[in-house]
């Protein structure tokens, strides 16, 4: 691993913090619903699939690592604050 990769990395490492602090702080002032969460869950495995089906996909890993990631924040802030589901 090379020092660009480091950085990269660690500058990925602090966006997620920020925005994982981001989702729990407007959970917890209500300005953001568990439903939201799950329609912002859902919007990125549809970006996800999208890429998916491009002829050339550039960023596949990073798209699959960002809906993962998201279906882990959404777990934890369902977990930890609750609140009513998406209605189908």
């Amino acid at each position: 691993m090379d020092k660009f990769e480091l950085v990269a990395d660690e500058a990925n490492d602090k966006a997620l913090v920020i925005l994982q602090s981001l989702l729990c702080v407007l959970r917890e002032k209500n300005l953001l619903t568990r439903a939201d969460i799950e329609n912002l869950c859902a919007k990125v495995q549809a970006s996800v699939a999208q890429n998916a089906a491009d002829a050339m996909p550039c960023c596949g890993a990073g798209a699959l690592a960002a809906a993962a990631e998201m279906g882990k924040i959404g777990e934890y802030i369902g977990r930890r604050y609750g609140g009513k589901h998406r209605r189908s």
